[in-house]
């Protein structure tokens, strides 16, 4: 599939998250189900496109439900001119090559401490890298983050390449979801 396949053209409201991360102000979107669909995969995939004509690149989400959502932090919110319960009119496409993900902290050290397992990481593929990172970061406790740590350290040291029994859309394990909506209250409703 190419970027220009994966082309999608819509309009979606701005929706304020109910726990807001840090204080800080961001809005999220659910993607329609068709522009999902057009995207190479339900896991994690990097887009670009526009957003109220204001150039964006950004890395989607899934959802659980077999699509996707993006978040737009504070500074896109502002360069946009949109606020939560705008209508933004998206024009998304997937990028020709997914970027390189940053590698969380914890996970290149102990890659550095494992020359087996950092060997197996630079020699998997960039979406490998990325479900890797997905799975790690995905736990929701610190006890079970640095489990999977060690443990991916242990299989990539093995040469496995790729993280089996990880579903990375979260539709089948129930693993990811969108943010839930925070409930308007009057003063937004008037």
């Amino acid at each position: 599939m190419t970027p220009k396949d994966s082309r999608s053209q819509f309009n979606a409201q701005l929706l304020r998250p109910e726990e807001p991360e840090d204080g800080n102000a961001w809005a999220f979107v659910i993607l329609p189900k068709a522009a999902s669909e057009k995207l190479p995969r339900r896991g994690r995939v990097t887009v670009e496109g526009t957003i109220n004509g204001q150039h964006f690149q950004a890395l989607l989400e899934p959802d659980g439900q077999k699509s996707h959502w993006l978040k737009l932090d504070e500074k896109l919110l502002k360069k946009i001119a949109a606020s939560f319960g705008d209508t933004v009119c998206f024009d998304v496409n997937a990028v020709a090559q997914e970027p390189e993900p940053q590698i969380p902290l914890d996970l290149s050290k102990a890659l550095q401490a494992s020359p087996e397992a950092l060997a197996t990481w630079q020699d998997t593929t960039t979406i490998a890298r990325l479900d890797w990172i997905h799975w790690i970061t995905s736990a929701k406790q610190t006890k079970t983050r640095t489990k999977r740590t060690n443990d991916a350290c242990d299989m990539l040291a093995t040469g496995k390449k790729r993280v089996c029994c990880f579903d990375s859309s979260g539709y089948y394990s129930k693993a990811f979801s969108a943010p839930r909506e925070a409930e308007q209250t009057d003063s937004e409703i008037d």
